[in-house]
């Protein structure tokens, strides 16, 4: 059970809140059935995942959570105008000793997709990585078949730094993985900038 007082620090915490978006607390009980609602688009799940689209129930949903959250900063992601939840966001695969972290990001309500919510949210993400958690790199993969998360995530400051030709196969399709990335000081020269 989440602790309301955890929850409360969170949503009044301007580190988590952005101009569109705030990131909050994820309450598993009540989330995993949004989760759950949003893997029903087959089209959510084939931007999200690089394996075959998959139904997965609520209790399988809950369990990868439970082993898997002690590994994670998730969170889920609010909008500000009506307090509803359109998506999570994630850091994850941490390595300590460099500083480093992947982030994931999934905005599971479809009339919301290209409407800047997902790039608030990503700027907010990496405000809190590389100022609470001083990390000095953070990173992503994208497939080339998403053009609206590619775009949004290199106006959150992210850079190109490779991509593996023909990677992903989807639909008897094959697209790249493209890798992206930003460094603290990029992004602190961002914030100066701005």
């Amino acid at each position: 059970m989440e602790n309301p007082n955890y929850r409360g620090a969170i949503v009044n915490n301007p580190i988590f809140t952005g101009q569109l978006v705030r990131l909050i607390a994820m309450d598993l009980d009540e989330d995993l059935k949004l989760i759950e609602e949003w893997n029903v688009d087959s089209e959510y799940q084939r931007l999200l995942d690089a394996g075959a689209a998959n139904r997965y129930n609520f209790k399988l949903t809950k369990e990868f959570f439970e082993k898997e959250i002690e590994g994670l900063h998730a969170f889920m992601i609010q909008k500000l105008d009506d307090d509803r939840k359109i998506g999570m966001i994630e850091l994850e695969a941490f390595n300590w000793q460099v500083g480093s972290a992947w982030v994931g990001i999934g905005i599971g309500v479809r009339e919301l997709w290209g409407k800047g919510y997902g790039t608030d949210a990503m700027r907010i993400i990496l405000r809190y990585g590389f100022t609470n958690l001083n990390l000095n790199r953070i990173q992503l993969d994208v497939f080339s078949i998403n053009q609206r998360g590619l775009a949004s995530y290199e106006k959150a400051g992210f850079k190109h730094e490779g991509h593996l030709n023909g990677n992903l196969l989807k639909a008897g399709v094959r697209y790249d993985e493209v890798f992206m990335g930003i460094l603290r000081r990029e992004w602190e020269q961002l914030q100066t900038a701005s």
